[in-house]
């Protein structure tokens, strides 16, 4: 093994002092470059930035000085219109709107102000098309009123036209007064386009280079033209002071702020600079890179060999041939050998010693494949499960993951494993299933449990209905045999019984199916099929207590999707507890039951069962569809929870509102809601039928 070499065998020592003072003077040095470059640069970046300031305020002022040109000009044009016969005016008008952009509209008033005569600009539409002249005249009245007062024309405040389209334009309205001795006075009111305005004031280069704007005194901006959008860096304003009204005009220039190189020169400047402190930098590294690097070499070694010595997974090296050339030592622990007995073994034909025999070739094969498939060009397996033998002789399963082995040139020297035993998770594994065979046979015996617990429950109203028709069928017998009436009603408590009898069959199939968690057999049922057969058990019930049933059922009822089973038990076990509920503390006269059904949504119907009885108060209704919780002697406590998880089943939810208020009428709404045909559309309307008990 080659001997390491320290640092101080490589170079000569160099004492404190002597390090200090070449320190000093290379960092002295490299503070003079960097002080020198950063005034550079402070220098070019300020005078670059005062060019582009410059050439944005000349270009404020001249835009401004040619905006106040085009007006003077037309305020010639208008003025000389405001003297042509009324024969003329409306050709001169015409002329004067092709001969320029920025009037959009010359109307002749009387000394009402009253609009006599009017010529639209040929190169947009009608200006006041989407929103009448007399709307938007406020500003227009007040310019000329000023106008007439001291004899001058005058602009008025800027306003918003709406056009076709969504669109709009900024104006104003220009008024100029015609007096003459002897004869009322009369105007000419010009609307000038600020838009119009901005864009004849701009030459092309300056579209290209800067965003002009006319904007208000807080900001608003009330005109734009420009092909670029303002960077906001560069800006200049300048004030375009009109007869009645100022304009502040902003320039924001395209060019944001000064780029880091700004010319060639600058650049050469730069670059020379920048390869000197290089040189100064790559000179003042270069005097301590081989005692770093020695140092650093020791130091990695070290570390490499720490962290390989602390995993607790198995690292093994191997040649192209097979041989390996390095353990760690959680890898000898792994196989009970020690390095010296591992290292240098593995060449074919001999086998390393932590193969078992039996799988010998098998493991010389998936060498030589893995070999074929990185020739190829193929990626090599990431990771495969196989069987090592400890020196014991034990055999335990371990998982492999392995990795070409690459030279400092990038050419392949062998393949690298990491090597993980598995031998605890296969323990864990085992002791897992046997826990969960364990949790299945609980879980089936919960099953029978609550499966007898359901039955016993479900089974009770059909028998007990059974129960009052047998005793009805008796009083009927025992009735004189001279009322023809007799023999029917019989029949009929009969048929009533069989029905009931195969409604208990029902149940048991569909209570039995839901405590498998099974998927039910679902069927497009009618609501009044669901209410024809719930509502003779209800009765029954009604009629001991005193309650009245009303049915507040829809005309055009969309058909539902359930287990109608089990949706009838839902049914039935609401209305018993809301039956129950009024028994006692609702007076006679007020036991009323509503049975609602409305469209929720388009898919989705709502079903709801409202009594009047006390309400239910808060600390019961926390825990009111608990399982086995009840506050009745005789209840089990599950048809609540029975009757949510079948409606959750289909798909829909449960919830309820109570009152319990003294000052105001107590009561319980249960709703459900249930799967159902698309209704949109629909109309609906609404038949109550009371029912007296």
């Amino acid at each position: 093994m080659p001997s390491t070499l320290s640092p101080t065998s490589l170079s000569p020592p160099v004492s404190r002092p002597r390090r200090r003072r070449r320190a000093l003077l290379w960092g002295a040095l490299v503070a003079l470059l960097l002080i020198a470059q950063s005034l550079l640069l402070a220098l070019t970046l300020s005078h670059e930035a005062s060019r582009a300031q410059e050439a944005t305020e000349q270009a404020a002022a001249e835009v401004a000085a040619r905006g106040k040109q085009l007006l003077s000009r037309d305020l010639q044009g208008l003025q000389g219109l405001m003297w042509a016969h009324e024969t003329e005016w409306r050709g001169n008008a015409a002329e004067l709107l092709r001969q320029t952009r920025v009037i959009l509209r010359i109307e002749s008033r009387d000394a009402q102000r009253r609009i006599e005569r009017v010529a639209e600009s040929p190169y947009l539409p009608p200006l006041f098309a989407r929103l009448g002249r007399e709307q938007l005249q406020l500003e227009t009245e007040l310019a000329c009123a000023g106008a007439l007062r001291q004899g001058t024309p005058l602009f008025s405040r800027s306003y918003f036209v709406p056009l076709p389209g969504g669109e709009g334009l900024e104006v104003t309205d220009l008024c100029l007064p015609r007096v003459r001795a002897g004869e009322p006075p009369s105007y000419v009111v010009a609307t000038v386009g600020l838009r119009a305005l901005l864009e004849e004031s701009t030459s092309q280069e300056q579209v290209r280079q800067f965003e002009m704007s006319f904007v208000e005194g807080d900001g608003t901006r009330l005109a734009r033209t420009g092909l670029i959008r303002g960077s906001g860096f560069y800006m200049a304003e300048r004030l375009l002071d009109l007869q009645g009204m100022s304009l502040q005009l902003r320039v924001d220039s395209g060019s944001g702020k000064p780029k880091l190189i700004p010319n060639l020169a600058t650049a050469l400047v730069l670059g020379l600079s920048l390869a000197l402190l290089a040189l100064v930098l790559i000179l003042a590294r270069d005097g301590r890179r081989r005692a770093q690097a020695e140092h650093a070499l020791a130091e990695a070694l070290a570390f490499r060999q720490a962290m390989e010595n602390s995993l607790i997974t198995g690292l093994r090296a191997r040649d192209l041939d097979g041989n390996i050339s390095y353990v760690n030592p959680a890898f000898c622990a792994m196989v009970g050998y020690a390095a010296e007995e591992l290292v240098g073994t593995g060449r074919p034909p001999e086998a390393p010693p932590y193969w078992p025999p039996e799988f010998t070739e098998e493991y010389w094969r998936r060498h030589h494949d893995r070999e074929a498939r990185w020739e190829a060009g193929l990626p090599p397996r990431e990771g495969f499960e196989t069987v090592f033998a400890r020196s014991t002789g034990e055999r335990f399963p371990v998982m492999i993951y392995e990795a070409p082995l690459l030279n400092a040139e990038g050419q392949q020297t062998g393949w690298m494993s990491a090597v993980l035993d598995l031998s605890a998770q296969r323990k864990v594994e085992e002791l897992s299933r046997q826990q969960q065979e364990r949790l299945q046979a609980t879980a089936r015996l919960a099953t029978v449990g609550e499966m007898a617990s359901l039955l016993s429950h479900e089974l009770n109203q059909p028998l007990s209905a059974i129960a009052s028709y047998a005793t009805a069928s008796l009083n009927l017998m025992v009735r004189e045999a001279d009322d023809p009436q007799t023999p029917d009603m019989v029949r009929q408590a009969v048929t009533r019984i069989a029905e009931q009898a195969e409604r208990a069959g029902r149940v048991i199939k569909s209570v039995h199916d839901f405590v498998r968690r099974r998927e039910q057999s679902r069927e497009w049922v009618k609501v009044a099929q669901l209410m024809d057969a719930v509502l003779p058990l209800v009765r029954l019930q009604a009629r001991k207590s005193g309650a009245r049933i009303e049915l507040d059922l829809p005309d055009s009822v969309p058909r539902v999707r359930c287990d109608r089973t089990m949706v009838e038990q839902v049914l039935l076990n609401l209305t018993r507890n809301a039956i129950q509920a009024m028994d006692g503390p609702t007076p006679l006269a007020e036991r009323l039951l509503v049975i609602r059904v409305r469209p929720l949504q388009p898919r989705w119907l709502s079903m709801s069962v409202i009594d009047r009885g006390p309400g239910i108060p808060p600390e019961v209704a926390r825990q009111l569809f608990t399982p086995f919780f009840t506050t009745r002697t005789e209840g089990m406590g599950l048809g609540l929870s029975l009757c949510r998880t079948v409606v959750e089943q289909h798909g829909g939810a449960m919830d309820f509102d109570s009152r319990v208020a003294p000052d105001t009428p107590t009561g319980t709404e249960f709703r459900f809601s249930l799967p159902c045909e698309d209704t949109a559309g629909g109309h609906r309307s609404t038949l109550k039928g009371e029912t007296s008990a």
